[in-house]
């Protein structure tokens, strides 16, 4: 038996480790590799044995004992050992214990063999439509309203969802009898065993209908298109999405509907560029204006406002509106900023009776009003002179 793992490293336990430690251990090991939660998968079906034999002995204070004293020696009985076979032990009530969790099916529920199936007839959530609108800087910015067509599925009207022609109604499976599951016990080398899943008759719903409504093909839904007026928030921004709690499909065996989810898309300004809240533009001026000052115009979402820009503006210079900026979508009563920069447009095209004013201009300035070109200037000099 040299080629066998050692029984506490098989449940991941400790030597000293506890019965209430051990059972933890084979609980989260047999739900881990049981044959039925990994169909086919001889690999995980060893392991499975592997585990319920580790148990099988630890869990037993004699067999247990004879493990730490011997090894598996102690069961081998080519050296004397008294032999050990799984199959002598009844696992059938732990197992039902640890899968009695909730799972629904098999050992009160943890759903092997098909049990973990969810029921066809029992309640499930619609499923979530979508759709998406695009959108202007300015309504992103302020809020709007769209009106918006998108598809949903519901209950069909002629047969009220239950799949069956007008004047007749779904008969109970006579295999489930209208439990839609199918539940087999069957005797395995740990104990005996029970497993469900979906009654192939009805297919798990646990009805049958004989005369299928012609309007939805006994489906039970159908698929509409639903107009609605949908309010888009102020400050959403590009590519962010809003939630209609329960304008989805129609669920399912009394289920809740799903959502509508939108996607709105916002158009790209001429003007402005936005970073969250805050937006940004540039502003050009005339040579003439930030060199003596002027009172300009500055764009806002709301129009143009004067505002004053002081003498030797230089191009670059950035200013901020304060709340001039987008409305935040979550605080109605906040707003961000607007920052414009300032850019000097240099005058082209000039006649040759401007071109001499500025040059006499240019000449009457001399270096005195230029302070940057004239430290640039000197640090050329300096290096030229090396």
């Amino acid at each position: 038996m040299a080629d066998k793992r050692d029984y506490y490293e098989v449940l991941g336990v400790s030597k000293t480790a506890t019965d209430d430690e051990l059972k933890r251990a084979y609980r989260s090991m047999a739900k881990k590799y049981h044959p039925d939660m990994n169909p086919g998968d001889k690999d995980a079906e060893a392991k499975f044995k592997e585990v319920n034999e580790a148990y099988g002995v630890l869990s037993d204070p004699q067999k247990r004992a004879q493990y730490d004293q011997y090894g598996h020696d102690a069961f081998d009985p080519s050296k004397g050992g008294v032999g050990f076979n799984a199959s002598d032990f009844d696992f059938s009530d732990i197992l039902s214990s640890i899968f009695g969790s909730g799972f629904g099916g098999g050992f009160g529920g943890f759903g092997f063999g098909g049990g973990g199936e969810r029921r066809r007839n029992a309640p499930v959530r619609g499923g979530d439509a979508t759709q998406s609108v695009l959108i202007s800087f300015e309504e992103a910015a302020f809020g709007c309203k769209r009106d918006i067509s998108y598809g949903r599925i519901v209950k069909c009207p002629d047969c009220g969802g239950t799949g069956a022609e007008k004047g007749s109604v779904p008969e109970t499976c006579p295999v489930c009898h209208g439990s839609g599951q199918v539940t087999q016990t069957q005797r395995t080398p740990i104990g005996m065993m029970q497993t469900s899943h979906a009654c192939d008759r009805c297919r798990g719903t646990g009805t049958i209908i004989k005369s299928p409504c012609r309007n939805c093909r006994g489906t039970g839904y159908i698929r509409i298109t639903r107009k609605l007026e949908v309010s888009i928030p102020a400050g959403i921004d590009n590519g962010q999405r809003i939630a209609l709690r329960g304008e989805g499909d129609e669920g399912r065996n009394g289920g809740p509907a799903g959502d509508l989810i939108i996607t709105v898309g916002v158009k790209d300004h001429p003007t402005f560029e936005r970073d969250g809240f805050d937006i940004y533009c540039d502003v050009p001026v005339t040579f003439a204006e930030a060199t003596l000052g002027a009172k300009i115009k500055v764009p806002t979402l709301e129009g143009a406002i004067d505002y004053d820009i002081p003498e030797g503006t230089e191009t670059g210079t950035a200013f901020t509106l304060r709340g001039r900026g987008v409305q935040n979508v979550n605080s109605p009563s906040r707003r961000g900023d607007l920052h414009f920069t300032v850019t000097i447009e240099v005058p082209k095209n000039l006649n040759a009776q401007q071109k001499k004013l500025l040059s006499d201009f240019a000449a009457s300035c001399g270096e005195n009003n230029y302070a940057k070109g004239k430290k640039f200037k000197r640090l050329f000099d300096r290096d030229k002179d090396k």
